[in-house]
């Protein structure tokens, strides 16, 4: 599927995955979506509290990161090309990013107690806030606006692969460090976060009430993945700052 057709980010989001929307009687529908991604939210949040707990009792929970950053992606690949298994394996994501947002919050946690609850409020406020511009129409979502914040989006994500590669060499990238420069990239990959849910709460409004009742789990499936995405850029750039200072 070309870069072109996608409507957001998150491949969730695309064409690909509402076909047939005339299939099902019942229908997806805004407070559905908002159900699932609360219950997915608090089972996130419990699952990252308890990896923290681990983590203050002394086990390292490093590998718990990795394994389920791991098992996250390829739950998000088979997803993309199975979208009907979405009502089973979205659970599933859910409790693999719980983990890894366990293990990848538990070194602010240890060393800046406030940082990660600073985080999320700034996540959420951000999140609202987007809501309110989308809703008010004071930025209107254009196509020339998709285009610009899906190519940020894609180059942001190119950069953290070909980062993630280099490690394996021993070759670590700028933007994991505390440079001006590794927080300025911080702080625009925080921002194509942010504006990235103006582009899933679009994609959502043009398809309630008539894509199919399972996609909501697909939705549900975009949405986590910005929120995540948003509170671990605005959880490193604290983090940065707080280095530095």
């Amino acid at each position: 599927m070309r870069l072109s057709n996608y409507k957001t980010n998150n491949p969730v989001f695309s064409e690909y995955f509402w076909e047939d929307q005339n299939g099902s009687n019942k229908k997806m529908t805004v407070s559905g979506i908002l159900i699932k991604s609360i219950l997915c939210i608090i089972v996130i949040a419990a699952i990252t509290a308890y990896i923290w707990k681990l983590n203050d009792n002394g086990m390292p929970v490093k590998w718990f990161t990795l394994g389920s950053m791991l098992v996250a992606v390829i739950i998000s690949i088979v997803i993309s090309v199975r979208q009907h298994w979405a009502p089973f394996l979205v659970p599933l994501y859910t409790i693999a990013k719980g983990v890894f947002l366990g293990g990848f919050s538990a070194y602010a946690h240890q060393h800046f107690p406030e940082m990660p609850y600073q985080a999320i409020g700034v996540t959420i406020v951000t999140f609202f806030v987007m809501l309110l511009l989308y809703q008010t129409r004071i930025i209107v979502v254009t196509k020339k606006l998709k285009s610009v914040i899906i190519t940020a989006t894609v180059s942001i994500m190119v950069v953290y692969l070909i980062s993630w590669i280099l490690s394996f060499f021993g070759i670590k990238s700028y933007i994991w460090g505390t440079s001006w420069l590794a927080i300025i990239f911080n702080c625009i990959a925080a921002i194509v976060a942010s504006f990235a849910l103006l582009l899933d709460f679009d994609y959502i409004e043009r398809y309630k009430n008539k894509a199919p009742k399972s996609k909501e789990w697909l939705a549900t499936w975009g949405l986590l993945a910005t929120l995540i995405w948003l509170y671990v850029e605005v959880l490193r750039l604290m983090q940065k700052f707080a280095i530095r200072s």
